[in-house]
């Protein structure tokens, strides 16, 4: 059957948690303790769409948005940076602060400060922003407005839309100011 020594349990040993130095000595209780903070996960936390996931219709938020699935319709997030992922694909007019395409974007995209098209990134529509930048091997085709109008002499210079030239995978922009 069964034996009585069997039956008895065994010992565990005690796991000290008593805090131990590099020099393997105990820390002095009376000594100051220097404790590390912890810092912020992150200080601006970033929504993500991924792959797989496909929304129609409108988003608006203040976070940062990572797109690597499908969005149609309009994405405002005025305050935020969006980036469409290497699989992204979005059909929408897209608003925000900053705004990374490294997938795919068909519509308009409105951006405070800037755009950047990655070598994989394609954009087919519209572009407003204060800095452009596009990495050789992008895809751009539409109409350009980049940097801010300038003023001189009381009278407001207005740009007129940049015009795109395609030429071995790079796109060169060139700005043209026109006089109202």
């Amino acid at each position: 059957m069964w034996r009585k020594e069997d039956s008895k349990t065994q010992a565990v040993p005690e796991i000290s948690t008593r805090v131990i130095n590099s020099t393997g000595t105990p820390p002095d209780p009376a000594a100051p303790r220097h404790e590390k903070p912890t810092p912020p996960l992150a200080a601006r936390a970033v929504a993500c769409i991924s792959q797989g996931i496909k929304i129609r219709g409108e988003i608006t938020g203040s976070e940062d948005l990572f797109v690597d699935g499908d969005v149609e319709g309009n994405l405002a997030l005025d305050s935020a940076s969006v980036t469409i992922g290497p699989n992204g694909r979005v059909k929408a007019d897209v608003t925000a602060r900053e705004v990374i395409v490294r997938g795919c974007v068909e519509g308009t995209v409105h951006a405070r400060e800037r755009v950047q098209v990655w070598a994989t990134g394609q954009v087919y529509g519209e572009i407003q922003t204060l800095t452009l930048a596009i990495e050789e091997g992008a895809v751009l085709r539409g109409k350009v407005e980049a940097g801010k109008p300038a003023e001189k002499a009381g009278k407001a210079l207005a740009v007129a839309p940049a015009s795109v030239e395609e030429t071995s995978g790079s796109a060169e922009v060139a700005a043209t100011p026109a006089v109202n």
